[in-house]
């Protein structure tokens, strides 16, 4: 069992775990293969999402389950993960089938950049992309922070190691002067984590990089006194202009307890991801089946009115799509 797997285990709250033991010997191949025909032995997809207080845990249970129930012949097993560079490193490795990651950290991946400078991964392919991410600075009202500049000095958790904050609070803090360990008390925790340092006051603010509304923002801001803080236009524009995949977005007042106004900052665009090897025939299925019942997925989580077909296949920073997915989109008419 190699460190990643190790690594995933920790995290808990995995679904299935005796169907991955029993599977894992076989799960690669049985992912290859062409046919979804139920007469076969069932393909097996390891599916990481992210933090159990994140957006996408509970929409990729919700996913995994719809899948289960429309597609004959697979078997999805959804689990928590580290998100991010966790998730991709685990389908770079073959231990994962289909993923989440933002736009960014798949380019990165893809051309063999920042983290991925030794671990370039020509193989990841996109099958859909979903909805926009925004970095959501959350801070202690007491703590004194008005400004992501404010951080400084302060105890604050940029995310956990491998995940999509940590990432991004490497490209956002610098922006602002700030580095860590020099500038910041950093505390690599995820979001449940965050949540209760910040509760108990051992934590000044954290990075929540989620669809809105995100359970863990949800959580700060109504039970430890938490408050949004924005990006300013000057630091928005810089970013933009040195990575092509941000946007500018606002998050409306009131989607949050105690959210008095309008809060701008960057957002990127979140991608479901597979590697190049799972068969072309899987992933069509797992595309049709996806846009074609997605209104049975909004009871799992608000951001899926976010989703539009339509936006499946623009912004991909130039990342290909899988040919099953393609096939898919060239029969919906949105590719030539």
């Amino acid at each position: 069992m190699n460190k990643i797997w190790k690594r995933m285990l920790l995290i808990g709250a995995m679904t299935a775990l005796a169907a991955l033991v029993s599977a894992c010997g076989n799960d690669a191949e049985e992912a290859g293969a062409e046919g979804t025909s139920s007469s076969k032995k069932p393909t097996i997809l390891n599916f990481p999402t992210a933090s159990t207080t994140g957006t996408i845990y509970p929409l990729g249970a919700a996913m995994a389950n719809l899948w289960d129930q429309k597609v004959d012949g697979i078997r999805v097993n959804a689990q928590a993960s580290n998100g991010g560079v966790d998730n991709l490193n685990l389908l770079k490795d073959g231990e994962a089938h289909i993923s989440f990651a933002t736009t960014g950290i798949i380019w990165e991946a893809y051309n063999g950049e920042r983290s991925f400078k030794d671990r370039k991964y020509e193989d990841v392919r996109i099958i859909a992309g979903l909805y926009y991410n925004p970095n959501q600075f959350v801070v202690r009202k007491d703590a004194g922070i008005e400004s992501v500049t404010d951080l400084k000095g302060k105890r604050f958790a940029p995310g956990s190691v491998g995940s999509t904050p940590e990432v991004e609070s490497s490209i956002i803090l610098p922006a602002y002067g700030l580095n860590y360990p020099d500038d910041i008390k950093e505390n690599f925790v995820g979001f449940t984590e965050a949540i209760d340092l910040m509760r108990n006051k051992q934590l000044d603010g954290a990075l929540i990089q989620a669809g809105l509304p995100s359970a863990a923002v949800t959580e700060m801001t109504s039970t430890a006194d938490g408050k949004l803080i924005g990006m300013e236009p000057e630091i928005r524009k810089a970013l933009m202009d040195e990575y092509p995949w941000y946007s500018e977005m606002t998050i409306p007042k009131g989607t949050y307890d105690n959210q008095d106004e309008d809060i701008d900052t960057l957002a990127i665009k979140m991608m479901l991801i597979t590697d190049a090897s799972v068969g072309d025939d899987v992933i069509y299925e797992l595309s049709k089946s996806f846009w074609e019942n997605i209104e049975s997925l909004e009871s799992a989580h608000a951001i899926v009115k976010q989703m539009d077909i339509e936006n499946a296949v623009t912004e991909l920073a130039d990342i290909p799509l899988h040919p099953g997915a393609e096939r898919y989109y060239q029969e919906a008419g949105l590719l030539d």
